[in-house]
């Protein structure tokens, strides 16, 4: 392939029929080519496990662990969330500027980045959930390792997700690999908030509540500290096992290896330049930031607004059992439907029944919402990530002879929507310190319990409302999807050609 040739390429959301392939024989069939094994999928899908052990923990108890175990203000609480989620968005683009620099060695290019960052991120984790026995000072103990522990789990997190565009190059194989590893994700997010919410609400009873049942064993704080400590060691194991499995980036089939890698700024630019990459990441910016609002306000909608306290634990389980099951339903439905249309399907159901939550506070309903959110939540976390690698693709046809790009996308996508997600739970936070709430109470004013029935109903319905509609832009429809493939296979095969004949001429 020439330098400066382009392969022909129409952009997304214009239709037109596929050029007959420029070759008789199937293309050459590479490593990237074949169909992933069940046991690949399971290996790569299990690295995003210990992730979300630690995530669903922060995400669903963190706020209320701050306010009443630890004992911060509601303003201290909210500065603690807000720098801590800005800090590590910040930190996202940072590793992937520095991800795009690293040299390949023995195990790829992203792999040497996830066995380094793993025991640090695994101390830091543990000293998050540690009550220091000064007080005074504890801000800035929480604020500390809170952006410590953001920092480090950026370093694991982006270039495991980087590590998408190298399974394979068929975009059905990475989508399957992309279920098996939400199906692990959510089932690591269900083990976290079981056994991390035992420890907080047995922290939160034993201190401030003794005479409410919690449905919880009695656990002391060295207990509490204890569990959390095999939590830190069981994420430590899965992350190392999955460091040791055979499973490593590969070089990009589409490149010849003559060719230089763009540098970081102007596959910057060209990546904000890309439409469907911004509307996609600005969809799924409000989407997250709406999924965030619930989740982390939602232990203190059960406690306070809607006297639910004693069944908070298993309400956030059905959550996420209930997503657990829906991901493989999901993966059959944008497979069947189109991953567009899955999205709205999937992220609009969460909406009549938060509400409906709101208006009719009692148990059944509060099950009847669990099961609804928890198709919702499934949706949200499958759909960006298998939406992505389709722009990726979308962005190589349109810039043939950019290398080294992948580790942009996935960095600037979870900066965006870690930084508004940062700033909905301080300002939330914020909001729950205008309306009074007192640390340490069993009871809060009516006032609190009002501004958590605002942050629970009418706020994430705004934003899921705003994303969907910004959806509605994303211009890579099925038949552009595979328009697409077709034209990476013409080019797959371009590409080796060109190799074969820089081979020969040598």
């Amino acid at each position: 392939m020439a330098k400066g040739e382009r392969v022909p390429h129409t952009p997304a959301g214009k239709l037109f029929k596929p050029p007959e392939p420029a070759f008789n024989k199937p293309p050459h069939q590479t490593v990237l080519d074949q169909r992933l094994s069940f046991c690949s999928k399971l290996c790569f899908a299990i690295g995003g496990a210990p992730n979300q052990v630690a995530g669903s923990a922060t995400a669903f108890f963190l706020q209320i662990y701050l306010l009443d175990v630890a004992q911060i203000n509601p303003f201290q609480a909210s500065m603690v969330l807000f720098i801590g989620k800005a800090w590590g968005a910040m930190t996202d683009p940072v590793v992937g500027f520095f991800i795009t620099k690293s040299k390949w060695t023995r195990i790829g290019r992203l792999m040497p980045w996830m066995v380094g960052c793993t025991p640090f991120v695994v101390v830091s984790y543990f000293y998050l959930w540690f009550v220091p026995p000064f007080t005074n000072g504890r801000f800035i103990w929480y604020l500390g390792f809170y952006c410590l522990y953001q920092t480090l789990i950026t370093c694991f997190h982006v270039p495991y997700s980087a590590l998408t565009m190298f399974l394979s190059a068929d975009q059905k194989e990475r989508d399957s690999a992309t279920a098996y590893r939400m199906t692990l994700e959510v089932l690591g997010t269900l083990v976290g908030a079981a056994i991390q919410g035992q420890i907080v609400a047995s922290a939160h009873t034993l201190k401030h509540c003794p005479h409410h049942n919690m449905s919880t064993g009695h656990l002391g704080n060295g207990s509490g500290a204890e569990i959390v400590k095999r939590i830190v060691h069981s994420q430590d194991f899965l992350s190392h096992a999955v460091n040791l499995i055979p499973f490593f980036p590969r070089t990009d089939p589409y490149i010849s290896k003559t060719e230089k890698q763009i540098p970081f700024h102007k596959g910057f630019i060209l990546v904000m330049r890309h439409s469907p990459y911004l509307s996609l990441t600005a969809a799924f910016l409000f989407i997250s930031v709406a999924i965030q609002l619930v989740q982390s306000n939602f232990v203190l909608f059960c406690t306070y607004a809607v006297d639910l306290r004693d069944h908070f634990q298993n309400i956030v389980l059905t959550i996420l059992v209930s997503a657990v099951v829906s991901i493989p339903l999901w993966q059959w439905f944008l497979e069947r439907f189109g991953k567009k249309t899955a999205a709205f399907c999937g992220i609009t159901w969460i909406m009549p029944f938060t509400v409906m939550l709101v208006f009719i506070p009692n148990l059944v309903v509060a099950y009847v919402v669990a099961v609804s959110s928890g198709l919702s939540v499934a949706a949200s976390l499958l759909l960006p990530w298998s939406m992505l690698p389709d722009v990726v693709d979308d962005f190589r046809l349109a810039n043939p002879h950019c290398k080294g790009f992948e580790a942009i996308f996935y960095s600037f996508y979870v900066f965006f929507t870690k930084f508004a997600a940062g700033i909905s739970l301080g300002v939330s936070t914020l909001c729950l310190e205008f309306a009074g709430y007192d640390t340490g109470a069993c009871r809060q004013p009516a006032q609190v319990a009002y501004t958590l029935k605002l942050l629970i109903g009418a706020a994430p319905v705004a934003f899921i409302v705003t994303g969907l509609l910004i959806l509605l832009l994303y211009p890579i429809s099925e038949d552009v999807r595979l328009r697409n493939k077709l034209c990476l296979e013409e080019l797959r095969y371009v590409t080796h050609k060109s190799l074969l004949t820089e081979c020969i001429l040598h």
